[in-house]
């Protein structure tokens, strides 16, 4: 049976940048030393090097070379739009949501404008953290207009809203509009995560509609600077 060349230096290399023989921002052997120092050709080499780089343990930088990157930050869709469930699933990580706050409250007239409802509207507001390894590292602050959504419950904020959603309301989420900043850490931040030394967080604004354009939720999600990796996929579009 036939075996990829490539792999088995692959697998080692990968090791070595889990267990921080090659450290995060540090920059890999060249190419050709590698080679020799697996007895490879450089094409089996060039291949081993494009799955880490695939798989995202190094950066390929023309001119540089292959820099390792951080894979303890955590990746995190920017174009996506998925619930922190669906995210941990893919972590593979020990996840938990801790639900602080759930209250069916009056909305002030900046919420008001941010989910375009009518002056008699409430609005749930929902507060839970995100602990990933035993860390919380992520502060959501949610708020679901009544209308959309009659009724919540703190089962169902620790499990997965959208999942409730989808599965028992029988509504479509289509789309989102975010807003990303750095913010410096404030009193709740402090209270509520585990910061550290950390003096300032990633926050994501989420403006998200369901099927018929109708905005139902806004979100402020306060991210640990440290954990987390934002990606996204972009294709160029010629002549615009």
């Amino acid at each position: 049976m036939k075996t990829n060349k490539f792999l088995p230096i692959y697998n080692d290399l990968r090791e070595k940048i889990r267990n921080k023989t090659y450290l995060p921002d540090q920059k890999l052997p060249s190419e050709n030393e590698l080679a020799e120092h697996y007895g490879a050709s450089r094409e089996t080499m060039r291949k081993a090097l494009n799955l880490l780089a695939q798989n995202g343990f190094i950066q390929k930088i023309k001119g540089k070379g292959s820099i390792v990157l951080d894979i303890d930050k955590l990746n995190f869709p920017v174009s996506g739009l998925v619930s922190f469930k669906e995210v941990a699933r893919k972590l593979g990580k020990q996840v938990k949501t801790e639900v602080k706050e759930l209250s069916l409250d009056e909305m002030d007239e900046d919420l008001r404008q941010k989910l375009q409802a009518k002056p008699d509207e409430k609005v749930w507001k929902v507060i839970r953290t995100r602990e990933i390894d035993g860390e919380k590292v992520i502060l959501d602050k949610d708020y679901f207009l009544q209308k959309a959504i009659p009724s919540l419950t703190k089962t169902i904020c620790e499990n997965s809203i959208y999942e409730y959603i989808e599965q028992q309301l029988g509504l479509t989420i289509s789309f989102a509009k975010k807003e990303i900043t750095v913010e410096e850490t404030t009193t709740e931040d402090e209270q509520l995560l585990d910061l550290g030394e950390h003096t300032h967080v990633v926050q994501v604004k989420n403006y998200v509609y369901l099927e018929d354009a109708s905005i139902f939720q806004y979100t402020e999600s306060r991210h640990r600077l440290d954990k987390f990796r934002f990606v996204d996929f972009a294709r160029r579009t010629y002549g615009t």
